[in-house]
Formats: structure tokens, sequence, C-alpha cells
């Protein structure tokens, strides 16, 4: 029976207690949540990483995940991107009245999916209910900490004779949220890229390649992710335009909407600064995961804190920094 959620299951009386067990509880339990009262007691004995996000993306179910794994998969590859194995999370959830528990157990098990998969456990949590219309159903906060397993990965240590690498196609979940949205009806499936990312991350630590900088193209895209490193090390990013690779769909829905691949949100994919020396051993490690994954561009001194985009025509032009609302609410 799909149970709906109320205003009392968030008062700290018997009703959110029951809701904590059967839903949270059942699902992440494990030593030291158990032990956890209104914190969580850690032994970080190594140099350690910590993020935090929110994510509210609408809607919250869409064709290949959903807000938990994207929240669980989110901070953990956030983590992993500063060569950080996930450990601990935290898990805030506010979760508007009316709210099915069926949906919400559905998340918590995404979420619990994803855990596993980076080795990592919910320690603390906190559960609020509000109002109708207060939230849009249900968002989600977590904060991850994790373990430095490489260390000295900075978007500020770019310099020539320095490689670009995408790990798979791009444009993939901004593309499939907003076709989810607007009900656009596609040839064939689109699915979100959200991934838990630290596999492919130890897999290149594991290779012995000498990691630059390590980024996940989220909001903004490659174009941010790019943008960012010429700013943060001043140099010059060019980019060849016929190596981006875009998957037929992602690429049809910017040909009807007039975005550009580059800058549309992603969930599982990330870009990698790396020697020239060890970019096609990286490459070969990372294909691995997804054959799509391309040595895209490289750094140069031509324009200092800038990106350029090298077209297959044989033009250049700078790729920018994406502006304006370009897809609201997508993680």
């Amino acid at each position: 029976m799909n149970k709906t959620i109320t205003i009392a299951h968030g008062n700290g009386g018997a009703e959110n207690q029951e809701l904590i067990r059967k839903i949270f509880y059942k699902h992440f339990k494990n030593d030291l949540l158990e032990q956890s009262e209104d914190a969580a007691v850690l032994e970080l004995g190594a140099k350690s990483a910590m993020t935090t996000d929110s994510f509210t993306v609408s809607p919250i179910f869409f064709p290949g995940g959903d807000i938990g794994k994207l929240a669980v998969c989110g901070t953990c590859n956030d983590l992993a991107m500063m060569g950080a194995k996930p450990r601990f999370l935290t898990c805030s959830v506010i979760i508007e009245e009316g709210f099915g528990t069926r949906e919400l157990e559905k998340i918590v098990r995404s979420m619990k999916k994803e855990l596993e998969l980076n080795g990592a456990l919910i320690v603390s949590g906190d559960t609020k209910v509000v109002p109708k219309g207060s939230v849009d159903q249900i968002f989600i906060n977590t904060t991850g900490i994790g373990e430095v397993i490489y260390e000295g990965i900075s978007s500020h240590n770019l310099k020539e004779e320095t490689a670009i690498i995408v790990s798979r196609d791009v444009g993939a979940h901004g593309a499939t949220i907003f076709a989810t949205r607007e009900g656009i009806a596609l040839e064939s499936s689109l699915e979100t890229d959200c991934k838990s990312l630290y596999p492919e991350v130890e897999a290149l630590i594991d290779a012995g390649v000498e990691i630059v900088a390590m980024r996940d193209a989220t909001r903004g895209g490659v174009a941010a992710v790019l943008n960012e490193w010429a700013s943060a090390s001043d140099i010059c990013i060019e980019i060849e335009e016929e190596k981006i690779p875009v998957r037929e769909q992602v690429q049809g829905i910017c040909e009807l909407l007039g975005f550009e691949a580059t800058m549309l949100a992603n969930e599982g994919t990330f870009v990698l600064a790396l020697p020239q020396k060890d970019a096609h051993k990286a490459l070969e490690v990372m294909r691995k995961s997804h054959q799509s994954a391309q040595i895209i561009g490289k750094v140069t001194t031509a324009h200092p804190g800038r990106v350029i985009l090298n077209s297959t025509w044989g033009t250049k032009r700078f790729l920018d920094l994406p502006t304006g609302e370009l897809l609201p609410r997508i993680c």
C-alpha cells in the first residue's frame, strides 16, 4: 500500500520514528549509524576531502535514475574528482506533505545501491516534512567525506603539453531531463549518464596515470569546466570540435532547441587533464568503461584564460561560459 507522508511524520514523535525506521534505517543500517546520536563519531586517520550538495531535480524520476541516485552520485563524484575514496555521507531530506512512501522507498533504494558501489556509508541524517506547496515533492542534501588516495589534483596546475580527455559522450543528463520534462518523444532510448565515477578514477590511479586535474561536468557542462580551468591556470585550452563525443539523440535535441552539447549538464561524465605522454594510456583505461571516451584537446598559450573551439571547417571561435537559465533544476 502506498501511504502518503503527513506533517505528523516530521514532528519528531512516533510517526517520525516509524518513517525513519521503516524506510531510511532499513536500507542505510550500519554500525556507525546505529551508534550515532546527534552526530556520528568518525575515525579519520588519513588526509580527507569533504563536500556538500543539495538536489532539487525536476522531475524526480527520469530515464536511468532518480533524485536519490543523483544525490549519492553527485556527492561521491565530487570526492572522487579530488582523488578521494568516498567513505561517509550524511543525508538530509525535506519532504512535501502528501508524498508517497512507495516513491520515497524507491528513492532510498537507489541511494543504497550507489552507496554500495562506492563502498560508502550513511552515518547521520535528518528528515523534515513541510506543508503542501512548500517544496516540490522532495529535496535532498548530502555531505560526503572521503579518504584522499591521490594527492596534488588542482585546476591551477595546467600548463603546455597537457592533454584534455572527456570520459564519455557529453550532455546526456541535461538532454534526458529536458526531454522527460517536456514530454519529447525520441525514436530511440535516451538515458541520463548519472553514474558513480570512483571506480573509473580508481582504475586510472591503479594504472599509474599522472593526474593533473579532474572535474565532473555537471551544471554548465564541459564548457564550464574548461573555462574554469583556463581561468585558474591562466592558460588557453584548445578543443577540437570533431573530437567531442555527442550521442545522436543529444545532438538532435541541441539542434531542435539551439543548445550546445558542451554546455548541457552531465552526472556521470568527467574531464581529465594530464601530461600528453600519459594521454593514450589513460584513454585505454577509460575506454574499458566507455568506448566513447576521447582526447578532445590540449593546453596552449594562444589566448590565456580562454577556451578555443577549432571547428571541422577550419575556423576558430571562443567557447564561453554558459549564460542565463539554460536548464534550471537539472540536479
